[in-house]
């Protein structure tokens, strides 16, 4: 066991951990007051540094206005997992780019990082906003001139969506709706839609196309679902130019080591099961919990298509180029492919060269049996195809992400002694 993971999971033994925004603490404790306000202060400051780089030295704001060859694209949720590595993409592509992200979910250390690798001015902000605050959003649309939005933005976790389902139709459904009106109103001409298969509940027949009829199963799929009702039906009123991805499940991290998948703890065990499996691996938890082991596929679990984050933001940019006014794409993305839960942890194994105990439990609420695309619309529309598509490699490469960023992009907060 690495000595760094072997403190870390003895410290895991003895207390529990909740995690805020980039930071770690004591969930038994209240932060101190002084570290909240030393926090908030932070932040704020952060957020003002970020806004003055990303400005012209006599004082004009360029996210303010249209610029001939630049496009401007909001990306919500960009200090997410997802979110991030698609800013990372944009930027390396020359597009300029604001993040709006309430960090309720995502973390400011992937936003710092994409700062540190473009700190130019005019290439990146960063505005610390809930898509909820509809007068929030709207005065953040007519403060900035964009050209397009990806929206990410969103809770997304099938277990604790049949929780919590109002959390997931607020703030999926709900707050979609607020960035479509507000796009409306300042005539942003193009969303690209960060969906999932989950809207497609449990298939009949496989692969899924996107023909396949859409019966989500849960509150995640019902609310994306609810979203995507609310993008088609306002873009035949409108020349928006629109593109739906429905991906399936998404691992990996970006190549070169700069950003990967930081997760709450509290929230672990909704979440992916890469995760699960490094944390397994790196003794934090005892072991990995497979839930379901009786469905009927050949092994017993679940068949799921994993997409590598860096083909899945390849998709979206593909998307955005192709993106017509008053046309709308809807396309899957993912490998074509299903693997089994098994499969998968033996993968995992593989990479981080540890032995993994795993533990089969009951099956998770709202979960369904087998899940995997057919992805040859957007091959042949878009003309992309899933490129990392070795389960093994796509899971080294998130393992030397972890294995370099033990406590994620964060630091402890300050708690009571």
């Amino acid at each position: 066991m690495l000595p760094s993971a072997r403190n870390r999971a003895q410290s895991r033994s003895s207390r529990s951990w909740s995690f805020s925004g980039m930071d770690y603490g004591d969930s038994r404790r209240k932060p101190h007051f002084v570290g909240k306000v030393l926090l908030a202060g932070f932040l704020t400051a952060l957020c003002i540094f970020m806004l003055r780089q990303s400005s012209s030295f006599d004082g004009t704001n360029v996210f303010s206005r249209h610029e001939d060859g630049v496009t401007h694209v909001l990306v919500t949720g960009g200090a997410g997992f997802i979110g991030s590595h698609a800013a990372l993409r944009l930027l390396k592509d020359n597009y300029r780019v604001t993040i709006v992200d309430n960090l309720s979910r995502g973390n400011l250390g992937a936003v710092m990082v994409l700062q540190e690798q473009f700190p130019e001015p005019g290439r990146l902000q960063f505005i610390l906003a809930d898509l909820g605050d509809a007068k929030a959003v709207d005065k953040i649309f007519s403060q900035n001139a964009f050209d397009a939005v990806m929206h990410f933005a969103a809770v997304a976790y099938v277990g604790e969506s049949t929780l919590d389902p109002l959390k997931y139709y607020h703030n999926i459904t709900s707050n979609t709706l607020v960035v479509v009106k507000a796009m409306a109103a300042h005539n942003v001409k193009t969303l690209i839609y960060s969906s999932t298969c989950a809207t497609y509940g449990e298939p009949e027949k496989m692969p899924i196309t996107e023909e396949t009829p859409q019966v989500p199963i849960n509150p995640y799929g019902k609310a994306k679902k609810m979203a995507e009702d609310i993008i088609l039906d306002f873009s035949k009123t409108s020349d928006m130019a629109v593109m739906i991805l429905r991906y399936f499940n998404v691992i990996g991290s970006d190549p070169e080591g700069r950003l990967g998948e930081a997760p709450r703890p509290e929230l672990r065990e909704h979440g992916r099961i890469s995760g699960a499996c490094f944390d397994a691996a790196l003794r934090i938890i005892p072991g990995l919990k497979v839930r379901g082991s009786d469905y009927q596929t050949a092994d017993g679990t679940c068949i799921r298509d994993y997409i590598d984050v860096t083909d899945l933001v390849d998709a979206h940019v593909k998307a955005l180029g192709k993106a017509k006014p008053g046309k709308v794409g809807i396309y899957n993305v993912g490998t074509g492919k299903g693997r089994s839960v098994k499969e998968f942890v033996e993968a995992c194994k593989k990479a981080t060269s540890m032995d993994i105990n795993v533990d089969y439990l009951e099956r998770r609420p709202g979960d369904y049996a087998e899940v995997y695309s057919d992805p040859s619309k957007i091959n042949n529309e878009l003309n992309w195809t899933a490129r990392y598509t070795d389960l093994e490699e796509s899971l080294r490469v998130a393992w030397a992400w972890q294995k370099a960023h033990l406590n994620g992009y964060g630091s402890p907060t300050v708690v009571d002694s």
